[in-house]
């Protein structure tokens, strides 16, 4: 490695960048505080010297991917690095944006700091979209569960037999009346409200539909071949190929897991060996569709009518898979449950597993794509 490299870390924030370089002779020093617009970093770049001399490195946060892409552009090297994975001494107790810009400059030269991965701009327009999906889901969830303690809260219960959420539930919705105009009013914009966050949600899946069908032939054949996957459709495939990207860029499964945070931690020393709950570490939202997606294994291996429609036109070797992935996770919540393990400890290993006929199937069409271009 040449030794006249410069390390610069930089504190980012929305209004400000602290920049702190680390020198090839060893010194570590602060280089102040600057904007954080185009034209100060561009000049910044300009007065540190030839750009292929200089690696840049900042923490991934709220502020996104608007400064590597930047920084790249202009032909300097930038990592974007872990925030957790960043060495702390147990004993600092001073922080501010300098002394973080110089941490960071100190760990990059030692080779200390772990990159995170950066979408291009089709995985990120995918991501944005799955997430603000995501949160109109939940906002859904959450103006139900208004509605619903509302109700239960004045002793209104829906007639027997009436399932929640169906179209009898929202006639017998619809029917409800309260004396006092309060009350009424309180009901009418809980009502609007649930309303409100269906319409969202049905716009946002519109336009997921239409952004899968629009995105690189690459990405939509790894989501259609995921879809194979028994509890796998589209909102899933779609999350998981946006939250991770390219499934080859990890050399075994087992770093996939790991980074879905579904493997359990472990405290061991000599010949003691203790393993706890998972580490929930890594990608919150590819482990929530990956337990969501577990849950379909309870059930006995079956090819129903809307998984062989998901099925038909993918290779032999892919539907194999998924048929292996039926019977072996099955087979396996099976023998879990007996053993006396909780539900909810059996499926998160469900899960775990399923990340590795995830990653197979993954691979496999990313180097058949390869092949082909």
């Amino acid at each position: 490695m040449s030794t006249n490299l410069r390390y610069l870390g930089l504190d980012v924030h929305a209004e400000t960048i602290a920049v702190a370089v680390a020198e090839p002779g060893g010194e570590v020093r602060p280089l102040g505080i600057i904007p954080n617009v185009p034209e100060a970093v561009a000049k910044l770049v300009r007065k540190l010297g030839p750009r292929e001399q200089l690696r840049v490195c900042y923490e991934a946060g709220p502020c996104g991917y608007v400064l590597y892409w930047q920084l790249t552009k202009l032909g300097v090297q930038c990592d974007v690095v872990a925030p957790t994975l960043v060495p702390t001494k147990p004993g600092d107790r001073v922080k501010t944006d300098r002394r973080d810009a110089a941490k960071l400059a100190h760990c990059y030269r030692a080779g200390d700091l772990t990159p995170v991965w950066v979408p291009d701009a089709a995985h990120e327009a995918l991501r944005d979209l799955v997430r603000a999906r995501e949160a109109a889901k939940q906002d859904q969830l959450r103006a139900r569960h208004r509605l619903g303690k509302f109700l239960l809260r004045h002793g209104r219960r829906p007639p027997e037999g009436v399932k929640p959420w169906t179209q009898r539930h929202r006639r017998w919705l619809d029917a409800l009346h309260f004396e006092l105009a309060a009350q009424q009013a309180t009901l009418a914009d809980y009502l609007y409200e649930v309303d409100h966050a269906a319409t969202r949600l049905e716009r946002l899946e519109a336009a997921l539909d239409e952004a899968v069908q629009a995105a690189p032939a690459p990405m939509r054949a790894v989501m259609a071949a995921l879809q194979t996957l028994r509890g796998i459709r589209q909102v899933i495939a779609a999350t998981i190929v946006s939250e991770v990207g390219s499934l080859s860029r990890f050399p075994h499964p087992r770093e996939l897991m790991g980074y879905s945070g579904t493997v359990p931690s472990e405290h061991s020393s000599g010949s003691h060996v203790h393993r706890g709950a998972i580490t929930k570490t890594g990608n919150a939202h590819l482990r929530r569709v990956l337990v969501e997606a577990a849950w379909a294994y309870r059930f006995p291996p079956k090819c129903a009518k809307g998984l062989r429609q998901r099925q038909r036109g993918q290779p032999e070797a892919i539907t194999a898979l998924a048929w292996k992935a039926q019977q072996r996770l099955c087979s396996r919540y099976r023998r879990l449950l007996a053993r006396g393990k909780p539900t909810p400890h059996v499926i998160t290993a469900i899960a775990r597993e399923l990340v590795g006929f995830i990653w197979a199937i993954g691979v496999a069409v990313e180097r058949e794509q390869t092949m082909a271009a």
